[in-house]
C-alpha cells in the first residue's frame, strides 16, 4: 500500500507537469506534492495507535491532499492508499466519514477533469472507496480471528505442558514414595531387627557378666555374629544402589561394553557405539570411581543421541600406572567448546556437563571437552588413582 501511495503521488505529479508546463501554480504543486510525501513518511514513526499526535498528523496528510486536488485534480486517486491509512487508525465510524469524506473529493476531481458530465465518473468512486473499505474490514476480521485461534493454541499447548510437568512430578514423588518405602521395609526387616537384637544381646552380656562371664561371653558372641549378618545386608544395599551394569559384575570394562550395545541396539543403526579398552589396571578400581566414570560415559552417550546427530561413537578406558582415562567422542556436528567458569557456559549447555565435571572433581579428577562447529567432539575425564578422593 506504501508502495501504490508513491506511485499514484508520482504519476499523478507527472502527468500534472506533462499537461500543464510553466503554469504559475506549478512551484506549488511540487512543494505540495514533497511536503505530502515527507508526511506519509513520517507516519510509521508516529506508531500504529490512535494517539493525539498520530490523529493529526492523519489531519494534516488528508488537509495537504485535498489542497492538492483543489488545485490539481488528478492527485484525487492518491485517496486510495488514505483510505486504508484512515481505517487502520480511527475508529469504525470515523474511517467511515473520513473515507465519504475522501471519496466526494474524488469524484468533484473527476468532474472537474471531464468535458461533461460522465455517471461513471460519479459511481466509480464510491464504488472502488467500498470495495476498498470492505477488503480491509474483511482482513482486520480474518487478522482477529487468526489472533484468537493463536491465542486459544498458546493457552492449549500451555494447559499440555503444565499437565506433563504435573504429571512428571506426581511421577517422580511416586517413585520416591516407593523406592523409600521398599528402603524403610528392607532396613525394618534387616538392619533394624538385627541393631535391636545386638542391644538386647549387649544389655544381657552386661547384667551377667559378673555373675555368669560364660553366658556373657556368648551373648557377646550372638551379638558379633548378628552385627556381620548387618554389615553383609548393608553391603547389599550399597550394591544395590550402584549401577546396574556395575552390579553384574565384570567391572567398569564390561559395563562399559555393555552400555556400548545397549546403545548401538536402541539407536536402530542410527547411531554404532564402539568401546574399546587399553591396559589393565595392577588393581581393581575403587567402585566411586567406576560408578563416576559410568555415569560420565551414559550422559555423555545421551547428549550424542539428542544433541550431535552423530552416526558413530567412540567409549575409550585407558588404564595407566597412576590414573584413568575416559574418552568418549563422536563424529557429529559439534559444537563451540567453551571453557569451565564461563559467564553463560552453563545456561548455554544445560546440566549435563556441570554434572559431569562435579562427578569427577568429587574423585579429585578433570574434565576437558574439544569440540568445534562441524568436527565432532571428544570428551575427557581423568581421574587419579593416587589421590585421597574429597569428601562427599
Amino acid at each position: 500500500m506504501h508502495a501504490a501511495f508513491f506511485l499514484l503521488l508520482g504519476a499523478s505529479l507527472a502527468r500534472f507537469l506533462m499537461r500543464h508546463p510553466g503554469e504559475a501554480r506549478t512551484p506549488w504543486i511540487i512543494a505540495l506534492s514533497i511536503t505530502l510525501a515527507v508526511l506519509y513518511l513520517l507516519g510509521p514513526v508516529l506508531g500504529s495507535r490512535p494517539t493525539p499526535r498520530r490523529l493529526v498528523w492523519l489531519a494534516v496528510l488528508v488537509v495537504v491532499w485535498m489542497v492538492l486536488v483543489v488545485l490539481a485534480p488528478s492527485f484525487a486517486w492518491c485517496a486510495v492508499p488514505l483510505f486504508y491509512t484512515g481505517l487502520r487508525i480511527l475508529p469504525p465510524r470515523a474511517a467511515l466519514a473520513l473515507v465519504a469524506l475522501l471519496t466526494v473529493f474524488v469524484v468533484a476531481a473527476q468532474l472537474r477533469l471531464a468535458d461533461g458530465f460522465d455517471p461513471n465518473l460519479v459511481l466509480a468512486p464510491p464504488a472502488v472507496a467500498a470495495v476498498a473499505t470492505a477488503v480491509f474490514v474483511h482482513m482486520q476480521r480474518q487478522a482477529v480471528r487468526q489472533r484468537e485461534l493463536a491465542a486459544r493454541q498458546r493457552e492449549l499447548i500451555d494447559d499440555l505442558l503444565r499437565t506433563r510437568r504435573e504429571l512428571a512430578a506426581t511421577e517422580r514423588r511416586e517413585g520416591t514414595l516407593a523406592e523409600r518405602q521398599r528402603l524403610s521395609m528392607e532396613i525394618h526387616d534387616t538392619l533394624a531387627q538385627g541393631l535391636s537384637s545386638q542391644q538386647m544381646l549387649l544389655q544381657a552380656a552386661d547384667r551377667t557378666w559378673s555373675a555368669d562371664p560364660d553366658a556373657a561371653r556368648r551373648h557377646v558372641r550372638t551379638a558379633t555374629g548378628i552385627a556381620e549378618r548387618n554389615l553383609a545386608e548393608a553391603r547389599r544395599f550399597v550394591h544395590d544402589l550402584a549401577p546396574a551394569d556395575l552390579a553384574e559384575g565384570g567391572g567398569l570394562g564390561a559395563a562399559l561394553h555393555a552400555l556400548a550395545a545397549r546403545e548401538s541396539a536402541q539407536a536402530e543403526g542410527a547411531l554404532t557405539v564402539h568401546c574399546h579398552v587399553e591396559g589393565t589396571g595392577h588393581a581393581p578400581l575403587p567402585d566411586r570411581v567406576q560408578s563416576a566414570l559410568l555415569r560420565i560415559a551414559q550422559g555423555a552417550l545421551a547428549n550424542v543421541r539428542e544433541h550431535s546427530g552423530a552416526t558413530a561413537a567412540g567409549l575409550t578406558l585407558t588404564h595407566l600406572d597412576d590414573r584413568v582415562v575416559l574418552d568418549v567422542g563422536d563424529n557429529g556436528r559439534g559444537f563451540t567448546a567453551e571453557p569451565e567458569g564461563t559467564p553463560g557456559a552453563r545456561a548455554v549447555r544445560g546440566h549435563g556437563l556441570p554434572a559431569m565435571r562435579a562427578r569427577v572433581r568429587q574423585l579429585g579428577g578433570t574434565l576437558t571437552v574439544e569440540s568445534a562447529p562441524g568436527e565432532g567432539t571428544v570428551l575427557s575425564a581423568e581421574v587419579p588413582l593416587t589421590t585421597t578422593e574429597a569428601p562427599t
